[in-house]
């Protein structure tokens, strides 16, 4: 990936070793527009699937999408999680709540940059600047249940930067393939790629802080380029721009010196609700519900 010249100092400079963190809070960007699954009632992440356990007078209550990914991080041990939303989102907290019925404190943020994912992620930069992070997408369901487990393990035995959690696929033009050699080190992650030779994907993360203040200075840097030093609000019109994948900010960390990791869950399986078709195997895999 190709960076721009206004970078004010090299990235390679802020790949000095960090040690890991004992706080974990979970990051959650929720600003899409969900424009692949066409019109709902609600955010997507709201949408209900399946139920909760019953409770001691037998009764079971809804779940949302987004239950699975907090329920999953909260497991892992995260006391805490941090979304970002679009300003237009307000129906998540007012669902969600503070998330103390799901035993995870949550707390919200709103972005203001339309310009993709990283954006998205780096709104939370003051709050998690010395946190280990685990990162998921509120409309994707995935399994083990103890995915997260598995990528702490895996970063307390490399010492990774970053560890993603791989999962079999065979639509590789759709998302984030990754090559990685036989030790699990991560080499390269192609977003939309038609390297079908590549079997995995990724669809969760675990960072540390070193990461944190490389995706920071990364999408300052392209928001300078962007916008210069015009606030974003004050913006009548958007600049042209192209949006850019997480992933590609991953890769760039690789470039930089940055080590990344991989854990694989071969027997594992991932499903993007955010389309008609995935909606329909999800309801088909959990169930849905009237809230």
């Amino acid at each position: 990936m190709v960076l721009s010249g206004s970078l004010r100092f090299p990235l390679k400079t802020i790949v000095a070793v960090m040690p890991p963190s004992r706080r974990l809070i979970g990051l959650i960007p929720a600003a899409g527009q969900g424009t692949r699954i066409g019109p709902l009632p609600m955010s997507k992440e709201l949408f209900p699937l399946g139920f909760w356990p019953a409770d001691a007078e037998g009764r079971r209550s809804p779940r949302v999408v987004a239950h699975y990914l907090l329920e999953k991080m909260q497991r892992a041990g995260a006391e805490l999680a941090l979304m970002i939303l679009r300003p237009d989102k307000w129906d998540i907290p007012a669902f969600l709540g503070d998330g103390s019925a799901l035993g995870i404190r949550l707390a919200y943020l709103t972005v203001h940059v339309p310009f993709g994912v990283p954006f998205s992620l780096n709104q939370a930069y003051p709050f998690v600047q010395d946190a280990t992070v685990l990162v998921g997408f509120p409309d994707v369901l995935f399994a083990p249940d103890d995915a997260y487990g598995q990528l702490l393990v895996r970063a307390q035995e490399t010492g990774a930067d970053v560890v993603l959690g791989l999962f079999p696929t065979d639509q590789p033009q759709n998302v984030g393939v990754v090559e990685f050699d036989e030790t699990g080190r991560v080499l390269g992650i192609y977003e939309k790629s038609s390297f079908t030779h590549l079997r995995y994907m990724w669809a969760i993360a675990l960072w540390q802080a070193s990461f944190t203040e490389f995706l920071n200075t990364f999408v300052e840097a392209r928001l300078y380029d962007l916008v210069g030093n015009t606030p974003i609000q004050t913006l009548t019109t958007l600049p042209n721009y192209i949006e850019i994948p997480i992933g590609d900010v991953i890769q760039a960390s690789i470039q930089a010196g940055l080590q990344v990791e991989a854990v694989v869950f071969e027997s594992g399986w991932f499903l993007d609700i955010g389309t008609p078709a995935n909606l329909a195997k999800a309801i088909q895999m959990f169930g849905t519900a009237s809230p």
